[in-house]
């Protein structure tokens, strides 16, 4: 259950800011899905935007990442932050952006092994090699 009230679009959207921010996801997504994240957090415009901002300037802009990548790496991020909602609706991204199942299992035997390795360096407490500092 969410710890906020989420608003009809209609609602939310009788505030200028709100309406701005979801006139501007449509457009950015060539979408007029808005899904849940923008409706609750429409019970602060501020917060809104600025979250907005930033997800558009990292995740829609061109760069050395493709927007699959992109995707992906939020998955496996999302994943380690047990957020069930980022895992379903990156995983729908990226669907969305041709993520293959063969990717996808892929993608989770990375994630799986990752988060086996990690919990036993950090059992181990294992010390830096020098040879990965930056120097």
């Amino acid at each position: 259950m969410a710890t906020v009230k989420i608003p009809s679009i209609e609602e939310a959207e009788r505030n200028p800011l709100v309406k701005a921010v979801y006139d501007d996801i449509r457009a950015t997504r060539k979408s007029d899905f808005i899904n849940n994240i923008w409706r609750a957090l429409a019970f602060d415009p501020p917060l809104l935007q600025r979250t907005w901002t930033q997800i558009k300037n990292v995740m829609a802009v061109e760069g050395t990442l493709d927007p699959l990548t992109r995707e992906m790496i939020y998955i496996a991020v999302s994943t380690a932050n047990s957020c069930s909602y980022c895992v379903h609706s990156h995983t729908s991204a990226a669907r969305a952006k041709g993520m293959t199942d063969a990717q996808h299992a892929e993608l989770m035997a990375i994630i799986g092994l990752a988060a086996q390795t990690n919990h036993l360096v950090n059992a181990m407490q294992l010390p830096i090699d020098p040879e990965f500092e930056v120097k």
